[in-house]
């Protein structure tokens, strides 16, 4: 997996794609500017009872594997040789195979239709798609319904018998709470149906998707999760999934599991699956700008007209923001080895509320349609201005390029 990259000050916006803009170690959209203190995690043992106490439900690791096992999908996908290539990004660190072109995952099934949720890069350049379901040894070929790689969601379909799917109830990420005991089942290392438990060890992390977009509100866990984990379940102790497992974190050592890993939230899911199946495709909001956010400290160092807020350091050529007139940086500065630019407007306000962090424009973009009214508040220089952004459609990769079609 590519590591998660943390600084004190940077990170930028292009469509919902949080980037390490300013500081010379990164200039890659996708990567996380956090200053969130890493939670401590204390690992749940096998034998120890996942308690929900909010619903009074009390269910062993053993009964959860026994409730939703069934439901859980082994995923074969095969590559042409030219997609079995390494690609530069990678969840857990390698490429997630058995070799010979063959990419092993997970997902699990939502409903009697034969409908299988999964991550983006589980099945993104495959030319045959087969699934296991649960226990049974019979193989379906599947159908790709749809792919959204800016949230690394696939939905899948299959032809199977009716006593052969098992869907998964999907629970609500939102009531999610840090402490909380998970379970994750999935096919790591293509071991079918293993189970692994944990905590919830923090909420509202950013990951970056493969094509370099990040993926918000992620929820962070410490149960197990390695290569072919991908697309599995995160249960909760009510047997319900609020995650998708997609990602991990791996130490300086190796590319194993440390600990820390990373599911989707479920809603997140939920809503792809739901476009995907009404409109055929996905479509995210794009404003097209990279900044990163003030400090006070930082505007007493830089003499900034603002103490908080996102400074705008580059504008997307043709993109929304550079239609509405904001301005991006023209000086760039360094201060205790770190670049940036200096210049450009200080976004203070999205539709009337205050903006402390760029992490905020990135939530309310991703909460934004294509085509939705943005009203910005910008500072430039001395005088605050109003500006009106008619987001757009966020492109195949943040980079700016290959618009899409509307």
């Amino acid at each position: 997996m590519r590591r998660t990259l943390r600084t004190p000050f940077a990170s930028a916006l292009l469509g919902g794609a949080v980037v390490a803009a300013f500081f010379a170690i990164a200039i890659s959209a996708g990567w996380i500017d956090s200053k969130t203190t890493t939670a401590t995690t204390i690992p749940a043992p096998l034998s120890t009872p996942v308690d929900n106490k909010e619903s009074g439900d009390t269910n062993t690791v053993n009964q959860i594997y026994r409730h939703d096992g069934q439901g859980v999908a082994f995923i074969e996908s095969t590559l042409a040789p030219e997609e079995a290539t390494p690609s530069p990004f990678s969840p857990f660190g390698e490429e997630e195979s058995s070799g010979g072109g063959i990419a092993t995952g997970s997902g699990f099934v939502i409903d009697g239709d034969g409908h299988i949720l999964t991550n983006n890069h589980v099945v993104e350049g495959a030319s045959k798609i087969t699934v296991k379901l649960g226990s049974s040894d019979a193989t379906h070929t599947a159908e790709v319904v749809g792919t959204d790689p800016a949230s690394d969601i696939a939905l899948l379909k299959v032809e199977a018998p009716a006593d052969q799917l098992d869907p998964l109830t999907l629970g609500d990420s939102t009531k999610v709470r840090v402490g909380d005991p998970v379970v994750a089942i999935g096919n790591p290392f293509g071991l079918d149906r293993t189970v692994t438990s944990g905590i919830v060890s923090a909420l509202q992390r950013q990951i970056e998707a493969p094509n370099g977009f990040s993926i918000s509100h992620v929820i962070q866990t410490d149960a197990a999760i390695n290569p072919g984990n991908s697309g599995g379940p995160l249960i909760n102790a009510s047997g319900e999934v609020i995650g998708i497992n997609s990602q991990i974190a791996t130490g300086g050592g190796g590319d194993g599991n440390v600990g820390i890993g990373f599911a989707i939230p479920i809603n997140t899911a939920r809503e792809v699956a739901n476009e995907i199946e009404q409109n055929g495709k996905v479509e995210h909001a794009y404003l097209g700008i990279s900044g990163g956010t003030i400090t006070p400290a930082l505007a007493k160092a830089v003499n900034l007209p603002a103490s908080k807020g996102v400074l705008v350091a580059e504008v997307v050529k043709g993109g929304p923001a550079d239609k509405a007139g904001i301005e991006g940086g023209s000086t760039e500065a360094t201060i205790e080895g770190a670049r940036f630019k200096l210049g450009g407007d200080i976004i203070t306000e999205v539709d009337g509320k205050p903006i402390d962090s760029m992490e905020e424009v990135v939530d309310a973009v991703n909460s934004a349609h294509p085509g939705d009214k943005m009203e910005l508040t910008i500072q430039r220089g001395d005088e605050a201005k109003q500006v009106t952004v008619t987001l757009g459609n966020r492109p195949a990769s943040p980079d700016g390029g290959s618009q899409s079609s509307e």
